[in-house]
């Protein structure tokens, strides 16, 4: 793709043979044919997939496809594209959202429940907490979902298409490259193509994409010295803070203590947050290179990259930022041609619980739950469709069920839920598998801004 000039396309559909291999993904126009002709049925309703009933993967010429991995705290961006002699072309993009949060705040909620009823006078209970013992060198439940989660989706990824390479970014930042041990002081930052870059990524997540001085965000962001170089501060990364334009020129060389000299609480923040350390990003580091390693299981070519390599390419291709573009710019390439123009986002639900109970604010049962996790036919987290004749809830309504016994579902769609629907309206589209789906538009191009690699010292440019 050219310099600001970008050109969204409709995603692709996955396409199995008569046995249920993959083959190269086509453009939908060309599934509905199939569908329409009688020579293809569904296979699955999201991700769409068809399964072809003439032809197998000996009659066929398969193209293989490749898959980029954003990892991120929150969300992972997944795209699936091909390469033509470093040229990408987007096909397919997936927003993986995680609930890692959810899943420390209920080890949180478990841990009070049972230090609660250890510290009352109840009846003595042998304790067991001997026996939990973990491997070493494991995660935290709360981040091994992370990687449980984006390994699943890449291996559903291989079962519905042909994936021939995986490329993930190993690394958000260099902390080789930011460590106090090399500061990349002066001429350091003009060897390389990334220079700079590294160290801009990091600024941008450590303080949150916005100015230090007067928190506004959404505009351009200069690298601030905090004490300025012409008093003898340094390039270090301890010492660097965002700061939009107009801050960043009222504070000229003047040192922070005398610049917020009226705002003492706001000082003491940006102090503490200067002197931070690189931990968030090790752990972020850990997590991904945990990631690395159970991708390498799977048998694919899996290559790594950081994630100033992506910003970088972003910037040469002018692509915006979001989570999928990320994945679709992990690692080397020339030019990306086009990209998908919805995005597929995945949030990871669970199976529901293991639990038969339901406590109170003391930890002690206060209700118990059917054993029996199916009614009328359907399981709390399938993926129905409810065709609503007459009523309060009259019209269409797709999305996530949660049955109840008494035969009046609730159905989770796009919009909201909507409440007290008959069984007797629900057509099941899909059977629960731990994830629950839903699409919004890829983020809107904006005009590329080539980097500059002139100079010393920091780039003084704005950066987003």
């Amino acid at each position: 793709m050219s310099e600001g000039a970008s050109r969204e396309v409709h995603s692709a559909v996955f396409v199995l043979d008569k046995h249920g291999h993959p083959l190269t993904p086509c453009h939908p126009a060309r599934a509905r044919r199939l569908l329409t002709a009688g020579r293809a049925v569904v296979a699955r309703h999201t991700p769409f997939v068809i399964r072809l009933k003439d032809r197998s993967v000996a009659d066929s010429t398969v193209a293989g496809v490749q898959v980029g991995i954003d990892p991120g705290s929150k969300h992972t961006g997944l795209a699936m594209f091909t390469d033509h002699d470093g040229s990408r072309t987007g096909r397919y993009s997936i927003q993986l959202d995680h609930r890692g949060a959810l899943i420390r705040d209920r080890l949180a909620s478990r841990a009070a429940y049972r230090r609660g009823r250890r510290s009352r006078n109840l009846r003595y209970r042998a304790p067991r907490f001997l026996n939990r013992t973990r491997p070493k060198g494991g995660l935290a439940p709360s981040l091994r979902h992370r990687v449980d989660t984006t390994v699943s989706q890449v291996a559903r990824l291989t079962r519905w298409t042909p994936v021939a390479a995986v490329h993930v970014e190993k690394v958000s930042f260099d902390t080789h490259a930011l460590s106090a041990g090399r500061p990349l002081e002066g001429v350091e930052y003009q060897r390389g193509t990334l220079a700079g870059y590294e160290v801009r990524e990091y600024l941008l997540a450590k303080w949150g994409r916005a100015c230090a001085y007067c928190g506004q965000q959404d505009m351009p962001l200069n690298i601030d010295h905090i004490h300025p170089r012409s008093r003898g501060g340094s390039d270090r990364i301890s010492n660097l803070a965002l700061a939009c334009i107009r801050c960043n020129q009222a504070k000229n060389a003047i040192s922070v203590e005398e610049f917020l000299k009226d705002k003492p609480a706001l000082l003491a923040k940006i102090l503490k947050q200067a002197k931070a350390p690189l931990r968030d990003a090790a752990a972020v580091n850990a997590t991904r290179w945990a990631l690395w390693q159970a991708l390498k299981t799977t048998g694919l070519p899996v290559a790594g990259a950081s994630g100033g390599r992506t910003k970088w390419n972003r910037s040469r291709t002018g692509a915006p930022k979001s989570h999928t573009l990320d994945a679709l710019h992990v690692g080397h390439l020339d030019a990306v041609t086009t990209w998908p123009s919805t995005v597929l986002v995945v949030k990871a639900t669970g199976r529901g619980s293991y639990a038969r109970t339901r406590t109170d604010r003391y930890g002690f049962p206060r209700l118990r739950l059917p054993r029996i996790k199916q009614v009328k036919g359907f399981a709390t987290g399938d993926l129905v469709r409810a065709t609503v004749p007459t009523g309060k809830n009259t019209g269409v309504h797709t999305g996530r069920v949660a049955v109840r016994t008494t035969g009046s579902f609730n159905i989770t769609t796009r919009h909201g839920t909507v409440q007290g629907i008959g069984h007797r309206h629900v057509r099941l589209l899909q059977r629960a598998d731990g994830y629950g789906y839903t699409t919004h538009p890829e983020a809107r191009h904006r005009a590329a801004s080539p980097p500059s690699s002139e100079g010393g010292g920091l780039p003084a440019g704005g950066i987003r």
